[in-house]
């Protein structure tokens, strides 16, 4: 397993997600209003939809190209037929920085 530092938490907007990459891996990163925070693989399994411009809420992610909801804690399609998401474990270090492992 890998460990990557992708910087301060405050780079990711309460609510929304951004992409990092992690060596070869792009991995979509989401904040919850709540401050929870979840990694997915980048990109939707059915069209490639860039995941971390989905509507986040209820620790979930709307896909913006078909509206495919999946869960951010286990990577399952809620909405649509489509693909389990890959899912990373990632947390908030001591001094507030996001820490993914892969």
């Amino acid at each position: 397993m890998s460990t990557w530092n992708l910087g301060s938490v405050e780079r990711i907007a309460l609510g929304e997600g951004r992409t990092f990459r992690a060596g070869e891996l792009e991995v979509a990163v989401f904040r919850t209003r709540a401050g929870e925070l979840f990694a997915t693989q980048a990109q939707c399994p059915h069209g490639q939809g860039p995941l971390a411009d989905g509507i986040v809420g209820a620790a979930r992610v709307v896909c913006p190209l078909h509206a495919y909801t999946f869960d951010l804690r286990t990577g399952c399609v809620t909405q649509g037929a489509c693909d389990t998401l890959r899912t990373y474990p990632v947390e908030v270090s001591s001094t507030g920085e996001v820490i993914l492992h892969v």
